[in-house]
């Protein structure tokens, strides 16, 4: 069967590069066709917007590349992110077109309502199949659209892997935290006060706005990837410090340091549960609480065994189960049902 791929990261001057999880799948049942973009990618980030909305510019590259996909679909179409989910889908509505869609990495953020939980919950009923990355989110997503939960299925979010080019800093060691959505960096900042340790955040302007930054810490944003990687690298611990929400955030930062083999600690809650094994793979952490948080810094910043071990066993939990390979192996499954 022939499966259009659509994704905001497909831009049509750097289609040689653009690989993604369809290039993993083993089955030899199923062919695809990907759809890039015609404009690049640099408004596509949202980290370092004073809003996660997505700009008007925005939809209207995604409405453009969702009519070239749609354009293209004859068996079947798989959507990255859900601004492309939801185009797809009030184009299938109004087409004559009844083929299966997919929406892959629907990664919501957050459940609006009144006029925009009525305008997506239109488009996404055409949907076929939903990927999300938290277990909870088959469920509150689900009641959110007023859809059957049968739709809606979990796959660990995946990562390719990512070259490692330096170790652990020993002469000026730090732990080092990042990301901006739904982070609490209060209790952050309250707990490596308390230890005095040396901290690195990584993160928008606006995710730390107005919250007193202690001595210790150093804040800084707009670095790339591969600048992210290498501070995650260097840090003693990586830790990723959640609030409390009705969907998952945090994924990419555990499951990237997990991939570098790097020891985490987390809050536990939706969107982290489902990626580290306590106590093995790194550390949880109750929500709001500066105690537990300090606690666990503590114990892993004093404890090199511990930290090795932990690293070494997140390193290969990763590989088993967030990497492309194995996203692949659970999307040609879906591919094969819905065929």
């Amino acid at each position: 069967m022939h499966w259009t791929v659509v994704a905001p990261f497909f831009e049509k001057n750097n289609m040689d590069q653009a690989r993604w999880l369809d290039d993993f799948v083993p089955s030899g049942e199923h062919q695809f066709t990907k759809i890039p973009r015609k404009e690049n990618s640099t408004n596509l980030g949202w980290h370092n917007r004073s809003s996660r909305n997505t700009p008007l510019e925005e939809w209207l590259i995604h409405w453009n590349q969702s009519g070239d996909a749609w354009g293209q679909t004859i068996g079947g179409c798989i959507t990255v992110f859900p601004q492309l989910a939801s185009l797809i889908g009030w184009r299938k509505r109004f087409s004559r077109k009844n083929v299966p869609v997919i929406a892959w990495c629907f990664n919501i953020g957050k459940l609006y309502s009144g006029i925009k939980q009525s305008l997506a919950s239109a488009g996404l009923r055409e949907i076929d199949q939903f990927v999300v990355h938290s277990k909870k989110e088959c469920e509150t997503v689900s009641s959110w659209l007023k859809l059957p939960e049968s739709r809606f299925k979990f796959i660990p979010l995946q990562r390719a892997p990512i070259p490692i080019v330096t170790s652990e800093e020993m002469d000026n060691p730090f732990v080092v935290a990042m990301g901006s959505a739904n982070r609490d960096y209060q209790t952050l900042f309250n707990a490596v006060k308390k230890l005095g340790v040396r901290t690195i955040v990584v993160a928008a302007q606006h995710s730390i706005q107005g919250l007193a930054i202690p001595s210790n810490v150093e804040v800084r944003s707009g670095l790339t990837p591969q600048q992210c990687h290498v501070l995650a690298q260097k840090a003693r611990v990586n830790i990723i410090p959640l609030i409390e929400h009705t969907t998952g955030a945090g994924q990419v930062t555990i499951v990237e340091a997990m991939r570098m083999s790097r020891p985490v600690i987390a809050t536990r809650c939706v969107g982290s549960e489902d990626y580290i094994d306590h106590g093995r793979t790194g550390l949880f952490v109750k929500p709001y609480s500066i105690d537990d948080l300090s606690s666990a810094i503590a114990q892993l910043w004093s404890d090199e065994k511990l930290r090795s071990s932990m690293a070494k066993e997140a390193g290969n939990y990763a590989e088993m189960n967030f990497s492309d390979e194995s996203a692949g192996r659970h999307l040609g499954k879906i591919l094969d049902q819905l065929t």
